[in-house]
């Protein structure tokens, strides 16, 4: 590509808008981008072909939680208490006084906004909030000046989106009660009442309160009107995010922070996906992801910013399919594999629980292509706080890296490390050739319903990526040296 402007030249005249477009539980071979052929991506696709492709893109985790912790705040989850899988209930994982990547952003003047899937806690105190009430710490503490956002997760109660800290569209004839240890009198469950589950049924656990025919995790009571519908949820985020996004792109730049839900179960996508895949939910809620892509991207067209824009694609962990819902997931997929080439998937050491698709286009900035840099989600508030011209405090994003020259195409430098925690805090430490894995008291494989292979092993492990992408074969004894040096750097983070 011909014309691109230097980093430099570019931050010195206007501040490009941001855009963190990140799915949920979408694998690394779930979009035909990266080798998906039983199913196709094109407004995805349309991104990638005009901007840069990662292929060694790392997340912070292999689960939600602590992988979006990192993103925002610059500092591996396994440094910071309470970054394991968040109820819905949960007090605030991010303190109101950590530097966000929304503080930075603010501080370069932009507006910012949260859409979509949160799941980083709200509130004050885990299990005291008052769902009727203002909460007393929500996002505006956090940095983002409006915000429209799921509490937790679709199979989590409370299911109300929250918006500027308050239940949004809040019915005051059904007022909200949310527990995660008792059920409240008289309210059905899908294990005690399975009859009234008339859209999706529990393959393991998610059988408390039902909501919209889909029994969830946690009891809640309540909600009326403000009860989101399944099928509903992906416009509803969307439409929140493209009115947000117009409203004020002409006054100032923007950081949207944009968590779509579709792939996460229950997977229940919009009426208007419905056969439209042959691998079932799990497909058409690909199909409901992709046209989000496209809705945003069409809007930066209509408003005339496309070309400043900086916009980025990816998600918060690795795939799986039969993740607590009977929705023939696994049964469907057929040749479809959403880990692509790699080993393992949501939750695990392996390289498919945190390896994911990582798209960044800025017209006339990134030089289309591909890179097989080693790169990490955690170096986020480092690189776009440069790219906006900030300069972070001294204690803030402590894990964090200036990669703007690698994430925009200008380099092919990698990362020295990436360090990745799975499900059950195994520590995994990526570099050079190398994949190290800590040992681990745990068993082969997930133990709560996912067929997937957990990575554990009571003995340190080591790959040679180069030579073992799927991670076969353990060449720890072998290399000693090697993994004495993996477990120096991570006991040093540990400090």
């Amino acid at each position: 590509m011909l014309g691109l402007l230097p980093l430099a030249a570019s931050a010195q005249t206007q501040k490009p808008n941001i855009i963190w477009l990140m799915a949920d539980d979408l694998g690394y071979g779930d979009i035909s981008c990266y080798g998906a052929t039983r199913i196709q991506t094109p407004a995805i696709d349309n991104v990638a072909r005009s901007g840069l492709r990662f292929t060694d893109m790392h997340a912070c985790a292999s689960t939600s939680t602590p992988s979006r912790y990192g993103i925002l705040t610059g500092e591996y989850p396994f440094l910071h208490p309470g970054t394991d899988v968040a109820a819905g209930n949960a007090g605030t994982i991010i303190y109101p006084s950590q530097f966000t990547l929304a503080d930075a952003m603010k501080s370069a003047g932009y507006r910012t906004g949260a859409f979509g899937k949160w799941h980083l806690g709200l509130g004050s105190k885990t299990g005291q909030q008052d769902w009727n009430k203002q909460l007393d710490v929500a996002l505006d503490s956090l940095g983002f000046d409006y915000s429209y956002i799921m509490a937790a997760t679709s199979d989590r109660v409370p299911c109300v989106f929250i918006e500027q800290g308050h239940v949004a569209n809040y019915d005051p004839s059904a007022p909200i009660e949310v527990s995660y240890r008792q059920n409240f009198e008289g309210e059905p469950t899908g294990q005690s009442n399975p009859e009234l589950l008339t859209k999706l049924r529990p393959s393991h656990g998610h059988d408390m309160s039902i909501v919209n025919g889909i029994s969830r995790i946690g009891y809640m009571k309540g909600g009326g009107s403000a009860l989101w519908r399944d099928e509903d949820i992906a416009d509803s985020i969307t439409a929140h995010a493209l009115r947000w996004m117009g409203e004020g792109s002409k006054d100032a730049p923007f950081f949207m922070y944009l968590c779509t839900n579709d792939i996460h179960v229950p997977r229940m996508p919009h009426e208007r996906f419905r056969g439209k895949s042959p691998m079932g939910l799990r497909g058409e809620a690909i199909f409901s992801l992709d046209e989000t892509v496209g809705a945003i991207t069409h809007a930066l067209d209509s408003l005339g910013i496309r070309e400043n824009t900086l916009l980025i694609i990816t998600s918060d962990n690795g795939p799986v399919l039969d993740d607590g819902y009977q929705d023939n997931a696994t049964e469907l997929a057929g040749s479809h594999n959403p880990s692509g080439p790699f080993r393992g998937g949501k939750y695990s050491a392996f390289e498919a629980g945190s390896v994911v698709p990582f798209i960044v286009s800025w017209p006339g900035h990134v030089k289309a292509g591909e890179s097989s840099a080693l790169v990490s989600q955690v170096d986020a508030m480092s690189t776009l706080a440069h790219i906006a011209g900030v300069t972070l405090p001294e204690n803030a994003a402590p894990s964090s890296m200036n990669m703007a020259d690698t994430w925009l195409g200008q380099s092919s430098q990698s990362r020295p490390y990436a360090v990745k925690m799975a499900a059950n805090h195994t520590l995994v430490l990526r570099k050079d050739n190398w994949k190290y894995i800590s040992p681990s008291n745990g068993g082969p494989m997930i133990p709560w319903g996912p067929k997937i292979e957990t990575g554990y092993l009571s003995t340190p492990q080591l790959f040679d990526i180069t030579k073992s992408s799927y991670e076969e074969t353990s060449v720890a004894s072998q290399h000693p040296d090697v993994v004495t040096d993996c477990q120096q750097i991570i006991n040093q983070l540990k400090k």
